[in-house]
C-alpha cells in the first residue's frame, strides 16, 4: 500500500503546485475583497446587499490594502473562516485526485516483457540487406532454414 501512495503522490506532484498557486489566488483575489465586504455589509446589523456589491467592487482590485485591512482584529475571523472553508474543498478535491491516480494493481506502468534474452540471438539471425522487413536495418532472412515466421507488433512505416 505504500507504494502505491507514494507512486500516486509522485504522479500529481505537478497538480500539488498548481493546487498551492490556485489557493494563493483565490485568497488573495476572492477571499479577502470577500471578507472585507462581509464585515462592512453586517456592520450596521442584517446583510446589507447593495453594501456588500459596493464595497467588494471597491476592495476588488486593492490587493495590497486588503493585506492590511485582513489582519486587523475586525476582520481577521471572518477570513480565517473563508480560508478554511477554501483549504478544506482543495484538501477534499486533492484526496480524490490522489485516490483516483492510485495504481490499480501492483504491475501498473510496468513493462510486462523484455527483449533483453534475445540479444545475442537476433544479430546472428537477422540480415542487414536483404529479406522480410523488419525494422529499418533488420530484416529476416527468407533462405533461412527453418521457422521464420514473424509476428509484427506496431504500425507499418515507408522509410
Amino acid at each position: 500500500m505504500g507504494n502505491k501512495v507514494s507512486y500516486a503522490l509522485n504522479k500529481c506532484k505537478i497538480i500539488f503546485i498548481i493546487v498551492l498557486i490556485l489557493w494563493l489566488l483565490v485568497s488573495i483575489v476572492l477571499i479577502m475583497p470577500g471578507s472585507i465586504a462581509l464585515v462592512d455589509a453586517k456592520s450596521n446589523g442584517p446583510l446589507d446587499t447593495d453594501l456588500f456589491a459596493e464595497s467588494i467592487s471597491q476592495n476588488f482590485g486593492k490587493v495590497f490594502s486588503n493585506f492590511g485591512k485582513v489582519f486587523s482584529d475586525e476582520y481577521r475571523s471572518t477570513f480565517m473562516k473563508g480560508e478554511v472553508v477554501l483549504i478544506l474543498g482543495l484538501l477534499t478535491c486533492g484526496a480524490i485526485g490522489i485516490i483516483k491516480t492510485l495504481p490499480k494493481n501492483e504491475y501498473s506502468d510496468i513493462e510486462h516483457g523484455s527483449s533483453d534474452w534475445a540479444t545475442g540471438e537476433k544479430y546472428a539471425i537477422l540480415n542487414k540487406n536483404k529479406g522480410i522487413i523488419l525494422a529499418e536495418k533488420h530484416y529476416l532472412p527468407v533462405d533461412k532454414r527453418g521457422n521464420v515466421n514473424v509476428l509484427v507488433v506496431g504500425r507499418f512505416r515507408f522509410w
